[in-house]
């Protein structure tokens, strides 16, 4: 068990916390949610002992191991990989060193014995005659390949330091296991894993994420930090964001009665329970959700952007024809003989082994980049909203925002231009600040307000959940779900694609997939999971 006891913590006149307790215990999964700069990597960091708060202490159980994914892509560059892996259990690993040491000398005295068989006893008591097959074992589950295991770092991509430092905060069955956006830079494939991974686990996990999906198969309760307190709710992310939707509209209903309210809430949490099989511990969390104080459940402070898609037109018939397109990037093969026809209301996720294919391809249609082979022609009617997945060379300006939104729009009125950054949550003197200062999400969310302005019937979004925080995603997954137009998108949160897209289209360097079914049937399809295996050939999905 740990325990934040009476933890504040506050920069200048800014307060993230103010005196809060909270217990993380038994085999349990913590998402910890809330609004960007709310302080989860903070909290996460006062929990791992990395900062400390302004007042208050955090406990740890006696006897207990912590283990924290490492942030820092570099503290291990000069180590192997299947040694950066072992170091996340210390004492094993400070064992094993100062067991070979002694191994190693040329002169073994009857002292170096004695302390070498203490030193035996301990690494047999951990287990550590497995200790490099496990760390072998989860490198493997993470796409690390066998080859790699005895690379050094800083020889080896960011990818794949991220999945090494991933491994080591896993390896050797941690009590406190503290995650902080673990799902960035995983493919499906891996996440998968991790998610499996996960739900065998006995221990606890706290863990911060932007994935919903993998929130809501991993987690047994939702940490929500808010008002400057943090509180603990039984259920994963989607049943705290509908239940505390549904505490806001019962707020709001001020002639409803109450059993009337009781009875809404109690029917909305059996359905969630009866649901709950897909989910870490389903049984015991559905115990759980049957025995919540309906009075607990509380509307969120948070403010969800409007964002509306609007179309200035409808489109015809004829949508987009693409013909025979190829495109090879430094050498390497992106996609080849790619041939689709895009029907009237198509929600189409394009995906891909390699991520640079769908970003080509968007550029390509976008007349950014030229294929190497092939056409396409949009219909007549056809007017096209665009999402980059890199935006930095729209903001290298000081221009306001105001004055950076109003270049794209045709009506210069300043109050037409504001209400699409209203929209956004960017509101009074907001609106004055330069174009050049923003932060990521920031500029994402004046990306989005330029879409808006556009009223496109077809959009193309390229990664946009990135830099978003849960509000805002869910809020640009509804919209698109509502959006009457077409529109073609990659994105690797995993619930933005199965519940916007009803048709996914697979670039492979031998062709496309193209089926009209949901992204988990795609995903689930034996039939597609063979073609998709022949297509790529040995390229491999890390």
């Amino acid at each position: 068990m740990i325990t934040a006891q009476n933890i504040s913590l506050q920069y200048g006149k800014r307060v993230l916390f103010d005196e809060v307790t909270i217990k993380f215990f038994g085999d349990n999964c913590y998402g910890v949610i809330g609004a960007n700069g709310a302080g989860k990597s903070t909290f996460l960091k006062i929990l791992s002992g990395e900062i400390d708060p302004n007042s208050g202490q955090v406990i740890l159980e006696p006897g207990k191991r912590m283990a924290v994914l490492s942030q820092n892509h570099f503290a291990f560059d000069n180590n192997e990989v299947l040694h950066t892996v072992l170091m996340g259990h210390e004492k094993l690993w400070n064992i094993m060193q100062e067991k070979d040491a002694i191994y190693a000398k040329v002169v073994f005295t009857d002292e170096d014995g004695e302390r070498a068989a203490e030193l035996e006893a301990e690494f047999a008591e951990m287990d550590g005659w497995n200790a490099e097959s496990d760390a072998a074992a989860l490198l493997s589950g993470l796409g690390i390949s066998e080859q790699d295991h005895t690379r050094l770092l800083k020889d080896l991509s960011g990818h794949q330091k991220v999945r090494i430092l991933l491994a080591q905060a896993l390896f050797g069955n941690p009590d406190i296991l503290i995650l902080d956006e673990p799902t960035n830079d995983l493919d499906i494939e891996t996440v998968g894993w991790l998610e499996n991974f996960l739900l065998d686990f006995k221990n606890t996990v706290i863990v911060v994420s932007h994935d919903r999906h993998f929130l809501d198969t991993v987690c047994t309760h939702t940490v929500d930090i808010d008002f400057k307190k943090i509180n603990v709710f039984t259920g994963n992310y989607s049943f705290w964001y509908e239940s505390s939707q549904l505490a806001l509209r019962q707020r709001q209903s001020a002639n409803k009665k109450a059993d009337e309210k009781r009875k809404e809430l109690q029917d909305f949490i059996s359905r969630f329970s009866a649901n709950a099989s897909k989910s870490k511990q389903a049984t015991s969390r559905k115990k759980l959700l049957e025995k919540i104080n309906l009075d607990d459940i509380q509307p969120s402070s948070r403010k969800y952007p409007a964002i509306i898609f609007n179309q200035i037109r409808e489109a015809g018939d004829q949508i987009l024809d693409v013909e025979n397109l190829s495109k090879t990037v430094d050498g390497q093969l992106l996609f080849k003989d790619v041939n689709f026809k895009v029907n009237k209301g198509d929600k189409i996720a394009f995906i891909s082994k390699t991520g640079l294919a769908v970003t080509s391809l968007f550029q390509i249609l976008m007349n950014e980049l030229k294929a190497d082979t092939g056409s396409f022609t949009f219909g007549q009617t056809i007017t096209t909203g665009y999402l980059p997945n890199s935006n930095d060379e729209f903001f290298n300006t000081k221009d306001s925002l105001i004055d950076w939104l109003r270049q794209y729009s045709d009506d210069k009125d300043e109050q037409y231009v504001r209400g699409f950054l209203g929209k956004m949550l960017f509101t009074g003197e907001e609106v004055l600040k330069g174009a050049n200062v923003l932060s990521g999400g920031e500029k994402m969310r004046c990306m989005i307000s330029r879409i808006m302005l556009a009223q496109a019937n077809l959009i193309l979004l390229d990664e946009p959940t990135n830099h978003l925080d849960l509000e805002s995603i869910q809020a640009f997954n509804n919209s698109l779900q509502d959006f009457k137009g077409t529109v073609f998108f990659t994105s690797h949160d995993h619930t933005f694609t199965h519940t916007v897209a009803n048709r996914i289209i697979e670039l492979t360097p031998n062709g496309v997939i193209d089926k009209l079914i949901s992204f988990d049937e795609y995903l689930s399809d034996k039939k597609i999971k063979e073609q998709r295996e022949k297509m790529y050939g040995n390229l491999s999905f890390a």
